[in-house]
């Protein structure tokens, strides 16, 4: 019989954001059913200039300094959503991809067709494949139609820069599964 794993609850989230990203590759996120295993995220606090939180709250970041484990979801160049998990208060892990597992046919409609790695690897792809928009801004991480299972097995992870930001850029908040083809992009 499998070893059972558990269901991430709102005290994983309420930590420091790198200590919770790092945890959370290999982590299975589901949406309505539909997801896989995560395999690239970064983190942000607020005392990074790069994150949403750093000049304090606004009704865009609201949802970054409520409740750990909540999702906060914002749209980039008014074109795709981003995921991320509420760490704590003013910070916040990106979900950046992952390893599509389940609802394969759903992701590749909602996506145009595409397939395999081109699925989820990028936040804006990841949250198009799940159905994930503003309606999930704020929702616990801990409740339908979100399912975040922890793993049963170890993976080697890597680190590195942050990707698409200008401001502390030299930061190692990327934590990916070393190896993995669904990354957004290669750890430089």
């Amino acid at each position: 019989m499998p070893p059972v794993t558990p269901q991430l609850t709102p005290a994983f989230f309420d930590r420091p954001a790198p200590e919770v990203a790092c945890d959370l590759i290999g982590v299975t996120l589901l949406v309505d059913g539909v997801g896989g295993v995560l395999v690239e995220v970064e983190a942000y606090d607020q005392q990074d200039p790069a994150s949403h939180s750093f000049k304090g709250p606004t009704p865009r970041n609201a949802a970054m300094f409520g409740p750990a484990g909540h999702a906060y979801v914002y749209k980039i160049y008014g074109i795709h959503w981003c995921l991320n998990f509420v760490c704590q208060p003013g910070s916040a892990v990106l979900i950046r991809a992952l390893e599509p597992l389940h609802g394969l046919a759903l992701m590749q409609q909602r996506r145009g067709g595409m397939s395999g790695r081109q699925l989820c690897s990028g936040p804006g792809k990841l949250c198009q494949a799940l159905g994930i928009d503003a309606a999930q801004n704020g929702l616990p991480l801990a409740s339908p139609p979100f399912s975040l299972t922890a793993s049963a097995e170890s993976h080697e992870i890597a680190t590195g820069p942050r990707i698409g930001i200008t401001k502390a850029v030299a930061t190692p908040w990327r934590f990916v599964r070393r190896g993995s083809p669904f990354l957004s992009r290669p750890l430089s």
